[in-house]
C-alpha cells in the first residue's frame, strides 16, 4: 500500500474518529501526507515515538492500538493469564493512550494493572517487579518537544524489552491490521470483569522505602540535610510529588520550587523543548537563585528519568554541568564513600554507554573497581544489572550515560530521576561540609584525572529523505574509514553493525560482543575519539565528540577545533 492509498483508507474509515479526518484533510503538503503514511510508526527496542497526529506513521489511538494488540498477542502466546502495568507522564494525550493500552489489553484477557494519575517512568520499572507483572507500558515521549509522545514498553524484570522480545513483538504488530484487528472494550467493562485494577499508593510506598536505602553518608544527611538549599524544577513534568516526597523524606526541607514550573503542562509553556540538557528550562530557576543563593540547583524531565544540575561557576555566573560531568561526579561520590563506609570491592563496577566519557575509566582504577560499556540507551544497563546479579562476578554500583540519565541500586532497571535528586543531594551536602560546591569538585577531578570534554552534535533530517541521508552518511564511513582527522591517526574503528573493531596501526581485527547496532566509532592516537550513530527516538544524526586537554582553556579550544573537524568529515562523506 502506497502512502495514498493509506491516506485514503484513514479518510474513509467509519472507526477514524471525525477530528482525525478533518485533520488529514486540511493537510495540503504532498510531502506530509507522504511523511504520515510512507511506513507504520517503526517499534523498535524503546516501542514507539513520534508527533502526535493522525497518520500510520504517527502517534495517535490507532497506532497505540495495534502496538498493544502485538504486544497482548506476543504475551498470550508465552503465558496463559499475563498481566502489565500501566504508567504515563503529564503530556498531552499521555492518560488518553495509556486508556487505550489498557482497553486493548482487557479485552484480550491481559490483566491490567494502571496508574489512576501520572507518575515517572522508573516508577514503572518498579512497579512491573513489585507487583510481578509479565510487562510494563509507559506512555512519554521522555525529553522530545511538545508535538511528541512515546510508548515504551518493560519486560518482567522491570527493564526496556530485549531487542529478541522487540522483534517478535513487532512480528505481531506487523501482521495485526491497524482497524480490523484491534479488540477494544470499555474500561469500566475491565474494571467491572476484573481485567482492569488501579494501583494504590501503597506502591508509592514501596518505592521510596528502596530509593531512601540507597543513601550512603546515612548520618551526614540526618544531622546536615536541612542546611542544604535546593531550587527544584519538575519543567511541568511528573517529578514534582515524588522527588519532593523523596527530599522531604530524607531531612532536604529547604526546597524552593519553581512555582511557573510546578505543576504538569503538555504545552510545556515555560521550555518549548523541556530537556534538562538546555540551559533555557533553568531560566526561572537561575532568577530565583540570584535571590535566593542555593547550594544546588536541579530539574528533571517530563518522566523523571533524567536530571539536571546547575552549579554556580563564580559571583554572578551559573553553570548546566554536562550529563558526563554529573555522572563523573557521582562516580567518585559513591566510590569515595563506599570506601569511607568499608563497603568499596574489587568487584564494584560502573556501567557506561559507548558514548559516555572515559572519564570514569581511571576514576575506578583510582578505587580499584570496574567499569564496562555498553550500547547507547538505558536498556543494556539494566541487561547488564541483571547478568551481574545471575553471575555474581560484578556488583552493579551505579550505571549512567551522557544524556542526563542515572542509576544506582538493582529494585529499577531504567534511569530514574528520583534515586539521582537524592545521590545528587547527599553528594552536594557532603562537598558543602568540605567547603565546595559541586562545581569546586569537578574541577578537582579534572586536576586529578585530566581535563576531559565531550561535546554532542544532533543533526535534524526529517521524513524518508532524511532518514536515508542518515543511513548513506554512516554506510560510507563504514566502507571509507577516515584514516586521520586533524592530522591525527585514527588507530581503532569500531563497528557495532558488523560487531568489529580494527586496530589500524596493527592490522589485527577483534570481536565486539555486544548487540549490532548501526553505529561507528574512531579513536584517536591522541586519546580523543568520535562516533557517529542514528538517534533510535527522533529524526536525527548524532555526533558525539571526545578530548582530554592539558587544562580549561586547552579542553576549551581542543574540543571546539575536534567538534568542527568532525562535521567537515562527516559533511563531506
Amino acid at each position: 500500500m502506497d502512502f495514498r492509498q493509506g491516506y485514503n483508507r484513514w479518510l474513509n474509515e467509519e472507526k477514524v474518529d471525525e477530528a482525525l479526518k478533518n485533520e488529514l484533510q486540511a493537510i495540503e503538503n504532498e510531502k506530509e501526507i507522504e511523511d504520515r503514511f510512507y511506513k507504520n510508526l517503526e517499534f523498535g527496542t524503546g516501542g514507539l515515538r513520534g508527533k502526535i497526529a493522525a497518520g500510520s506513521n504517527r502517534m495517535n489511538v490507532y497506532t497505540i492500538g495495534k502496538a498493544t494488540q502485538g504486544l497482548a498477542t506476543y504475551l498470550l502466546k508465552h503465558k496463559a493469564e499475563p498481566s502489565v502495568a500501566i504508567a504515563y507522564d503529564s503530556r498531552n494525550m499521555s492518560k488518553e493512550f495509556a486508556d487505550q493500552a489498557a482497553s486493548v489489553l482487557a479485552a484480550n484477557g491481559v490483566k491490567v494493572f494502571l496508574y489512576p494519575s501520572l507518575r515517572p517512568t522508573p516508577m514503572l520499572s518498579f512497579t512491573v517487579r513489585h507487583l510481578e507483572t509479565d510487562a510494563g507500558i509507559v506512555i512519554t515521549a521522555s525529553h522530545n518537544p511538545k508535538e511528541y509522545n512515546g510508548y515504551k514498553v518493560y519486560g518482567n524484570d522491570g527493564g526496556q524489552i530485549t531487542d529478541e522480545a522487540a522483534k517478535e513483538i513487532l512480528s505481531y504488530i506487523d501482521a495485526a491490521d491497524i482497524f480490523e484487528d484491534v479488540k477494544v472494550m470499555t474500561l469500566e467493562k475491565a474494571e467491572k470483569e476484573g481485567k482492569l485494577e488501579y494501583i494504590t499508593e501503597e506502591v508509592d510506598k514501596a518505592y521510596y522505602h528502596q530509593v531512601e536505602t540507597l543513601c550512603i553518608r546515612k548520618d551526614l544527611i540526618k544531622e546536615k540535610a536541612s542546611e542544604l538549599k535546593i531550587i527544584y524544577t519538575p519543567i511541568h513534568g511528573s517529578g514534582n510529588i515524588p522527588v519532593r516526597t523523596m527530599l522531604n523524606k530524607l531531612g532536604f526541607t529547604n526546597v524552593a520550587v519553581v512555582k511557573e514550573q510546578e505543576l504538569p503542562d503538555g504545552n510545556f509553556p515555560t521550555a518549548p523543548y523541556p530537556n534538562p540538557e538546555d540551559k533555557r528550562v533553568f531560566e526561572l530557576a537561575i532568577e530565583m537563585a540570584k535571590e535566593t543563593a542555593p547550594d544546588l540547583i536541579f530539574g528533571t524531565d517530563p518522566d523523571c528519568d533524567r536530571i539536571g544540575v546547575v552549579v554556580k561557576e563564580s559571583a554572578d555566573s551559573y553553570k548546566v554541568l554536562t550529563g558526563n560531568q554529573v555522572g563523573i561526579l557521582l562516580s567518585d561520590y559513591i566510590l569515595n564513600a563506599r570506601k569511607e563506609m568499608g563497603t568499596l570491592s574489587g568487584q564494584d563496577t560502573i556501567v557506561k554507554t559507548i558514548v559516555t566519557s572515559d572519564m570514569v575509566k581511571p576514576i575506578a582504577t583510582h578505587y580499584g573497581t570496574q567499569v564496562m560499556d555498553v550500547l547507547t540507551g538505558f536498556k543494556y544497563i539494566g541487561e547488564k544489572i541483571k547478568e551481574f546479579l545471575e553471575t555474581g562476578a560484578n556488583n552493579f554500583v551505579f550505571g549512567y550515560e551522557e544524556s542526563y540519565g542515572y542509576l544506582s541500586g538493582d529494585f529499577v532497571r531504567d534511569k530514574d530521576a528520583v534515586i539521582a535528586s537524592v545521590l545528587i543531594a547527599e553528594m552536594a551536602l557532603y562537598y558543602r561540609t568540605q567547603g565546595k560546591n559541586l562545581y569546586e569538585a569537578l574541577e578537582d577531578l579534572f586536576k586529578q584525572y585530566g581535563y576531559y570534554r565531550e561535546d554532542l552534535v544532533s543533526i535534524q533530517m526529517e521524513g524518508k529523505d532524511g532518514q536515508e541521508k542518515i543511513q548513506a552518511i554512516i554506510s560510507n564511513l563504514r566502507e571509507n574509514a577516515p584514516k586521520e582527522v586533524g592530522g591525527i591517526r585514527v588507530v581503532r574503528v569500531e563497528d557495532y553493525k558488523l560487531s568489529k573493531a580494527y586496530n589500524v596501526l596493527e592490522g589485527a581485527e577483534e570481536a565486539i560482543f555486544l548487540p549490532t547496532s548501526n553505529v561507528m566509532k574512531f579513536i584517536l592516537e591522541d586519546g580523543s575519539w568520535f562516533v557517529v550513530r542514528p538517534s533510535g527516538t527522533e529524526p536525527k544524526m548524532k555526533i558525539y565528540v571526545s578530548i582530554i586537554g592539558q587544562d580549561e582553556k586547552d579542553a576549551t579550544n581542543k574540543v571546539e577545533n575536534f567538534k568542527k573537524q568532525v562535521l567537515e568529515l562527516v559533511e563531506n562523506n
